[in-house]
């Protein structure tokens, strides 16, 4: 199969398989977001979820999340992973965003990149769910499942699967594709236990071959255990 075909058939699969792929980060407006994507480091969108449902009632602005002492903004995300080191970086980031910005989020990536606690992945998903600007953020997920499909190499850096993807999957497609792969990633292929058995693109799929064969094969015998008294007997 080409290159242009195998990209295609995954797209295409993948868009059948999450026809309704989205953000998962409940948010209403790009500031929400910002803050929901950098909550997520390393934590679950569940999880970020069940946090930001309070958070976003007491703070609306980056204002609000300055008029309180860190020590009571840690104590509001404690339940998300790195909550001392987020909740800084949050009134960092609030403080720019008001120093700079006039309080708004700024719409490009490197503006965005510049904000504390921003990285690449999360301006990626800033522009592109925000503003509307085509963008691949690569997580766990995306990762996982470009390079188990071949799109990128086993030792590929998050850098290079971006710029890999965004040479092979056609711009218009870019932020269908990140959300496509990480529904994919998230309900299908998963680290653990991946849904081998019925995916749809196990021929493309080195790592799930091998699953499937080491599944095949027959489990050698166990001799049944001795008992104890049949040992003992035996002495």
């Amino acid at each position: 199969m080409k290159a242009s075909d195998k990209i295609r058939f995954i797209l295409d699969t993948m868009a059948e398989m999450f026809p309704d792929a989205h953000c998962e980060l409940n948010h209403s407006n790009p500031f929400e977001l910002t803050i929901a994507v950098l909550l997520s480091a390393q934590c679950t969108d569940e999880t970020v979820n069940k946090v930001t449902v309070d958070l976003f009632r007491k703070y609306r602005r980056p204002e609000d999340y300055l008029k309180v002492e860190l020590s009571e903004l840690e104590q509001d995300i404690r339940r998300i992973g790195l909550f001392r080191n987020k909740a800084a970086n949050i009134q960092k980031l609030c403080r720019l965003l008001l120093e700079r910005y006039d309080g708004e989020v700024p719409s490009t990536h490197e503006e965005l990149t510049e904000l504390p606690g921003v990285g690449r992945k999360t301006a990626n998903v800033v522009v592109s769910n925000a503003f509307g600007v085509p963008a691949i953020a690569v997580d766990t997920h995306v990762e996982r499942v470009s390079k188990r499909l071949g799109l990128a190499k086993p030792d590929d850096s998050v850098l290079e699967v971006e710029k890999k993807l965004m040479r092979r999957v056609p711009r218009e497609e870019w932020t269908l594709t990140h959300h496509r792969f990480i529904f994919f990633g998230r309900y299908h292929c998963k680290a653990q236990q991946p849904k081998c058995e019925i995916c749809p693109l196990l021929d493309l799929c080195k790592e799930g071959q091998r699953r499937m064969k080491a599944a095949s094969k027959p489990q050698p015998k166990r001799k049944p255990a001795v008992s104890a008294k049949r040992s003992a007997s035996n002495l």
